[in-house]
């Protein structure tokens, strides 16, 4: 059986760890020095590797993990200060926009290893998995609240599909952390794992997929996609307008100002 690996580094030091074998590609999100959060060029490698899977005809399956004690920890917050408050600021050639483009159109199945903490896009990446692993030391949160922010990435519409209203309700309302046991029960993700076996148990659920036919594998996930894309685009028209009312606002520059200070938000009065 074909096996290899290699290292693609888009902008140093970020990388993305890129292995095949067995026609399951494995996506490592790799830049464990910050929690794996996402600047925009980690944006921009992680969406040119889902691009490029979608395209190889030899890749069945998508396993996308993260390196360290990390999944990720979400939109880097120093970066999102900088975007704020720096009018020069360069965004990325894809950024957070361009890799759930990617993710709502990624044609394959994709599963999701949460290895480690997960937040905002750590953890709301889930609703567009088809299966989800978790260890169970790991953790999620939806942080948006505590940022003076609105959801992302479609989660006001694919949560409450997948865990219902009131599990979806309290994970984008209260900013609080969700065990892996907690995601288990609400449905969230679909097993839980002891750390050292989650990635052999996720690989082995993704090899038995990947022995099946790539066009059937296709088929059967745009049959059961299809019916939500247009509240997938509707969703997220609806959280970028909120998003782009709030960024910056006093809570917002509160919570990033806080953030870089070491202390926390005070949102008295807000």
């Amino acid at each position: 059986m074909f096996s290899f690996c290699r290292r693609l580094a888009y902008a140093p030091p970020v990388t993305v760890t890129i292995s095949d074998h067995a026609r399951v590609r494995t996506l490592v999100l790799d830049r464990p020095e910050a929690l794996n959060a996402f600047d925009e060029a980690l944006y921009d490698a992680t969406t040119e590797a889902l691009r490029a899977a979608a395209d190889d005809p030899d890749v069945a399956v998508v396993l996308l993990t993260g390196a360290g004690r990390a999944f990720s920890a979400g939109t880097d917050l120093l970066e999102m200060h900088r975007m704020s408050t720096d009018p020069t600021f360069q965004r990325g050639k894809h950024g957070f926009l361009g890799l759930i483009d990617a993710l709502v159109d990624f044609p394959k199945p994709l599963i999701v290893a949460v290895n480690g903490l997960g937040l905002g896009i750590g953890a709301t990446i889930l609703g567009f998995a088809d299966l989800a692993f978790m260890a169970s030391t790991a953790r999620l949160k939806c942080p948006f609240t505590s940022l003076g922010v609105a959801p992302e990435a479609a989660s006001s519409y694919l949560l409450p599909r997948l865990v219902g209203r009131q599990d979806a309700a309290w994970m984008l309302l209260s900013a609080e952390w969700i065990s892996a046991q907690e995601a288990l029960a609400m449905g969230l993700v679909w097993r839980v794992c002891e750390p050292d076996d989650l990635l052999a148990e996720a690989r082995r659920h993704a090899e038995l997929l990947a022995r099946r036919p790539i066009a059937s594998l296709v088929a059967v996930k745009r049959t059961m996609t299809e019916p939500l894309r247009e509240g997938i685009a509707a969703a997220r028209a609806r959280e970028n307008a909120a998003f782009a009312d709030l960024m910056g606002g006093p809570a917002n520059l509160e919570a990033l100002t806080a953030f870089a200070e070491g202390r926390e938000p005070d949102f008295t009065g807000m």
